[in-house]
């Protein structure tokens, strides 16, 4: 589901703003963006957002601004690699004939020639987590918002198949007593006599045909069984996926045996509100 979340701390170690965004996907996908200082605060941060959240593709943003009081700087440079690297990039340009100057940027994207301090670190890391946790706070409700609006969306979907479902079941007896008079009519125009048991036998055998009885209970039984989880809630994404799969099937089976306009009807308007429900339950967690 879609949510956005922003948190902000403040204190003599400077300043954190935390933005959390959540867009849908089908599975859970994380993604963590930190300052370099702030790197080895990634894997907790996931796991905190793996606790809250089950479904949809995360992006979590942190951004820090050192305070003017930080005893110190925060960074320290590896003398020892930077040397290193510079003499190995004087050997290197000895090589190459229009060799490309190197700047001292270019040095400190090297890994390890900029060292964070554990001592700063330390002051961060309790702020840091306590955002982050406002921040999921923030976004799991308005997620929950979001699926209360989902859930209305979905009962009202059920509310219309349930009346597309009684349709079908009141007219049944209707679609048997046209196919009788059509096959009445059918032997009158050959001019043939009436045989009542052969009218019979062809009358059970379309019966068996279109007999879309159990197909029309297991529609009822999949609607009752959405309403069920949608009340139940907790995390319901996959279970209402496959649920929708198995009304989805339920509603071809009820259009191939059609032979009447208002069933078949009435199976093209299942799909088309299966398809809808189907399309946001991929959002829901």
């Amino acid at each position: 589901m879609t949510a956005f979340a922003r948190a902000q701390s403040q204190g003599e170690w400077g300043s954190l703003i935390c933005e959390i965004r959540s867009i849908n996907h089908r599975y859970l996908e994380v993604s963590v963006h930190l300052p370099e200082v702030l790197r080895v605060f990634e894997m907790p941060i996931r796991e905190r957002i793996r606790q809250q959240i089950k479904r949809g593709k995360i992006e979590c943003v942190v951004r820090y601004q050192p305070g003017a009081g930080t005893n110190g700087p925060l960074f320290t440079i590896n003398t020892v690699i930077a040397q290193e690297l510079c003499a190995a990039s004087e050997k290197i340009a000895a090589l190459l004939k229009h060799p490309a100057p190197i700047t001292p940027t270019d040095i400190l994207r090297f890994p390890g020639v900029l060292e964070s301090k554990e001592a700063d670190l330390g002051k961060l890391e309790q702020a840091l987590f306590q955002l982050i946790d406002t921040g999921l706070s923030d976004l799991v409700e308005a997620r929950k918002r979001e699926g209360e609006e989902l859930k209305q969306l979905f009962l009202q979907r059920m509310d219309l198949m349930q009346q597309e479902v009684a349709k079908v079941r009141e007219h049944l007896p209707q679609v048997l007593r046209d196919q009788q008079e059509r096959l009445a009519k059918r032997f009158a125009d050959v001019k043939m006599e009436l045989d009542p048991a052969r009218l019979e036998q062809e009358m059970v055998i379309f019966a068996q045909k279109i007999d879309v009885a159990e197909e029309v209970d297991r529609t009822q039984t999949h609607i009752a069984e959405v309403r069920r989880i949608l009340k139940h809630g907790g995390v319901v994404g996959r279970r209402l996926d496959f649920l929708l799969q198995e009304l989805n099937r339920e509603a071809n089976t009820l259009g191939s045996k059609s032979t009447d306009f208002i069933v078949t009807h009435a199976a093209v308007e299942l799909k088309v509100l299966i398809e809808q429900v189907r399309e946001q339950v991929q959002n829901v967690e």
